[in-house]
């Protein structure tokens, strides 16, 4: 199985989101199924249908997420080098063209939200990032053509 880098708190997220579903989201489940079915005949019964449609999810998520837990492997980003950008490291990128600084912080494919300014190792932008120093150039390749990027700092 192939170990997936993640941050602590990416870590602690999975961990708390997995707490939730198995402890508030599943039994609020088995309740509206034991509802559902003291309303009679289950067959043509809509709401039993949809909770039992809810517990596939459910069970489906639980799934997933002790699968991305068991595979995790923490990284302390206080252990990583500082010269150059390597996981959970945040960076500071200019826009050659534009002049636009933009800061991303390199986590797991499984706590990526660029809205949160965390973009993915395994992204074509993650991928160009990483080993880069100080001043490098970062050349990415995106549907639209080139775009050139300066590594201004490592935060």
């Amino acid at each position: 199985m192939d170990r997936v880098p993640i941050t602590k708190e990416g870590y602690e997220a999975l961990k708390k989101e997995l707490e939730y579903i198995q402890k508030v989201e599943r039994p609020k489940n088995i309740k509206a199924i034991e509802e559902a079915r003291a309303h009679g005949d289950i067959t043509e019964n809509a709401e039993f249908e949809a909770a039992k449609d809810r517990q596939a999810f459910i069970e489906g998520k639980i799934s997933e997420l002790g699968y991305k837990l068991a595979r995790a492997d923490i990284i302390d980003p206080k252990s990583l080098p500082k010269d150059r950008a390597v996981f959970a490291a945040s960076v500071l990128l200019e826009n050659i063209d534009t002049g636009d600084n933009v800061k991303y912080q390199l986590v797991g494919p499984d706590e990526a939200n660029i809205d949160k300014g965390r973009i993915s190792v395994s992204s074509p932008l993650g991928k160009a990032i990483l080993g880069k120093k100080p001043g490098d150039e970062i050349v990415l390749e995106a549907p639209g053509g080139k775009r050139y990027y300066e590594l201004i700092e490592i935060l």
